[in-house]
């Protein structure tokens, strides 16, 4: 649910979008917009708002504490009786087996990552549950039966060592990338365990690097040194629970007595300060940089390069993507995109904007030399207010970057030709409207992996030449469902605001009735895109079944720029609210469903945003899946991470910040008499991103009030839901079977 400065992520791949059938600029309501009514807000008296308070009001604070011995026998009671609810229905086992064949399938596509001279790829299976880190020539892995080289085995290491160990990925040393920093999960948890290891010999190195259990930010600067921000012990955290120190590690020191290269602010929020070693093709280091988050969106970026510390002269909303540059040649540039409008040596930015500037005209001149400019221009690309530059991939001379226009993606190959008037746009062919998602890419090689797929078509994994701007299929993934019932449309709502809110439709395509099960997801937080995807389960489970499924681009999301996500921020919270209900109303009008037939589905911060959805607006829903999320608001920085997304959302200590947050937060806005319908809660308890006190409390608050509300929480994984697949297809055949059970999809009883 982050947008890092570094894109560091919660999380959540954007892959693709299906054939539209109308652009969204085009769409016309086809009815008279409808948006539903202001919510009804109880008002609660600033005297109750305060941290004291809000605590003192809580009855269910003891299902805060991850592992008391209270809360657990209530999981273990609650898990009881919605299995004898869920896995009690007749389709539980073919849901459950047919998930699973989906995970486990011999014929997916393994995604490749560029590692050295080869191609990685991480492969679980029903066998290798944990997975196993393989790595083959790129030659092999275009071919039909990859000839695979196991480099590790995570079901053999956890069995070895008795652990529960969950693989988190592998950072390795440029060029040769034999030299890895392994980061391993207990269980699933954002917090890891880092171990080198030696790639090419296939063992652990021995006395090697071993960073022990946190939330790290670590990068290599030389195969003997590391920069590392991690727990240095009491006092080196923000209230986030992120490090503000950054310490280089030498080989065989211990980390107590690493030297300090920066110090942020306990006050700092955010993630947590970042070390980015900037290399060239060829692995050398073309600048040392720090990230700095001053909250969840707002930064400072350092110049650590020779031991030096130099603040540099960028916005403080922005996203570095990379660097331009070899060793030898002209000065490296920063590759970047602005949050926010910015102006930089009398060229203008606006928000949004992709950009590549000269590093020493980010650095302050030295005393007494004036800063010489050159009239190339700085901006790479600018979008529309309709387009979004979303992956970036950076080489020595070219950018690579997927930009949607209407949720659409293109990808475009950006070259400066500054003798021809600045940055040239060349686009790789790619299907119509599709989404593209950048995958690996090898810089030496100047290729990259992308894929684009739709609703209902697979998804084709491509290479790309940027030098040579060409691309080549290199395999299809299977079809696992049948689409051939259903059509992809997009439309828009209109919310309450007047603001045109486009979604996608999914749906069979048969006559409109008003009674086809629906099932509705939004996000709409933290400039996270969301264009549709092949999902696999979703269409073998519910599409297939005659179920619709639909995306609703509200405010808050990325798929229109930084303007989309600001919309939505602290005050202005309800917009994305009010965009959601309107898309719900919309689908109704339409007769595409009703509300009976309507459920909605959203996790960690679609958490919030399925909560609220419930609270203020029962009579649009039959039914919710809310899954790990956020639901008390007023305590969520209390509850860790939460500190970390003040940005987003506010700070519940400030008066007038707790006033807005109290207008909506589900958990203090549950009400008696009211027609809620019966919901799905849903979370695990090694999640240490999002607080499982948060699902845990609606559920039991809910259940206190009479409300009729199912209650899960997995014991294994963590946020990723990473642990195993099978673990997953039994979690996602626990959310379809709700669904057809609320929405009345099918038999089953």
């Amino acid at each position: 649910m982050q947008r890092l400065l570094t894109r560091y992520a919660i999380g959540l791949a954007v892959l693709a979008v299906a054939a539209c059938s109308t652009p969204a600029e085009e769409v016309q309501s086809a009815v008279p917009p409808s948006a539903p009514a202001a919510p009804s807000v109880a008002a609660i008296s600033p005297d109750r708002l305060t941290p004291e308070a809000v605590k003192a009001a809580d009855d269910f604070l003891w299902l805060e504490e991850v592992n008391g011995q209270r809360a657990m026998r209530w999981i273990a009671d609650q898990n009881r009786k919605t299995e004898a609810v869920l896995k009690g229905d007749t389709r539980y086992e073919a849901f459950r087996k047919e998930a699973l064949a989906i995970l486990t399938a011999q014929d997916r596509t393994p995604s490749p990552a560029f590692r050295g001279e080869g191609i990685d790829n991480f492969w679980q299976d029903a066998k290798n549950v944990r997975g196993l880190w393989r790595q083959t020539t790129l030659d092999s892995y275009r071919s039909d039966k990859p000839k695979w080289t196991t480099v590790l085995d995570i079901d053999a290491l956890s069995k070895r060592e008795n652990a529960n160990w969950i693989y988190k990925g592998a950072d390795c040393l440029p060029p040769d990338e034999n030299l890895c920093l392994v980061s391993l999960s207990d269980g699933g948890k954002d917090a890891v365990t880092v171990r080198e290891f030696d790639a090419r010999r296939r063992t652990f190195v021995s006395r090697g690097f071993n960073i022990p259990e946190g939330k790290h930010r670590i990068d290599w600067l030389d195969k003997d040194t590391l920069l590392v921000a991690t727990d240095f012990g009491q006092g080196s955290l923000t209230e986030s629970g992120y490090p503000f120190i950054v310490k280089a590690l030498k080989r065989g020191e211990k980390l107590a007595d690493a030297k300090e290269v920066y110090r942020g602010s306990a006050r700092d929020g955010g993630y947590g300060v970042s070390p980015m070693v900037m290399r060239d093709s060829k692995g050398v280091v073309l600048a040392t940089l720090v990230s700095r988050p001053l909250d969840t969106f707002r930064s400072e970026v350092w110049d650590i390069t020779a031991g030096k510390r130099e603040k540099l002269n960028l916005p403080e909303r922005v996203s570095v993507r990379g660097m331009l540059g070899r060793a030898g040649g002209p000065p490296p540039r920063l590759v970047f995109t602005v949050e926010q409008d910015w102006e930089v040596s009398g060229q203008s930015a606006k928000a949004g904007t992709l950009m590549a500037v000269p590093m020493r005209m980010l650095l302050p001149p030295p005393p007494g030399v004036g800063l010489v400019m050159t009239e190339r221009d700085l901006s790479v690309f600018a979008p529309t207010a309709r387009q979004s530059v979303e992956d970036v991939r950076v080489f020595d001379e070219r950018i690579a970057a997927s930009v949607y226009d209407n949720v659409r993606g293109r990808l475009i190959v950006f070259t400066d030709k500054a003798e021809f008037g600045g940055w040239q746009q060349n686009p790789i062919r790619t299907p119509e409207n599709v989404a593209i998602h950048l995958g690996s890419s090898a810089r030496s090689a100047e290729e990259v992996f992308f894929t684009y797929e739709g609703f209902l078509t697979p998804s084709t994994l491509n290479l790309a030449s940027v030098a040579a701007l060409t691309s080549q299929d290199v395999r299809k993934a299977p079809a696992r469902f049948d689409g051939s019932g259903h059509v992809v449309e997009q439309f828009e709502a209109t919310s309450r605001d007047g603001t045109k809110v486009p979604y996608f439709v999914v749906r069979p395509k048969s006559e409109l009735t008003g009674k086809t099960p629906t099932l509705l997801f939004g996000y709409g937080g933290f400039q996270v895109s969301f264009p549709p995807v092949y999902k696999p389960e979703l269409g073998k489970l519910w599409l297939e079944r005659g179920g619709a499924y639909v995306i609703a681009n509200i405010r808050g999301g990325g798929e229109f720029g930084p303007a989309w996500h600001q919309a939505a921020l602290k005050a202005n919270r309800q917009r994305a609210f009010d965009d959601f209900a309107a898309v719900a109303a919309d689908l109704a009008t339409r007769r595409i469903t009703s509300a009976k037939n309507l459920a909605i589905y959203g996790r960690s911060n679609g958490g919030v945003l399925t909560s609220v959805t419930l609270t203020q607006h029962p009579e649009l829903i039959g039914g919710a899946v809310i899954e790990s999320p956020l639901v008390d608001m007023l305590r969520y920085h209390d509850l860790p991470p939460g500190a970390s997304w003040m940005g987003e959302y506010g700070d519940p200590r400030i008066p007038a910040e707790a006033a807005f947050i109290a207008a909506y937060s589900g958990y203090q806005n549950v009400k008696p008499d009211q027609k809620y319908p019966e919901v799905y809660i849903t979370t695990n308890t090694r999640d240490d991103r999002v607080h499982p006190g948060h699902a845990r409390k609606f559920a039991a608050r809910l259940q206190a009030m009479g409300y009729p509300a199912l209650y899960y929480e997995n014991t294994q994984g963590g946020h990723s839901n990473d642990s195993d697949p099978i673990l997953n297809s039994e979690r996602w055949a626990r959310h379809y079977i709700y669904l057809a059970r609320q929405l009345g999809l099918g038999g089953g009883e």
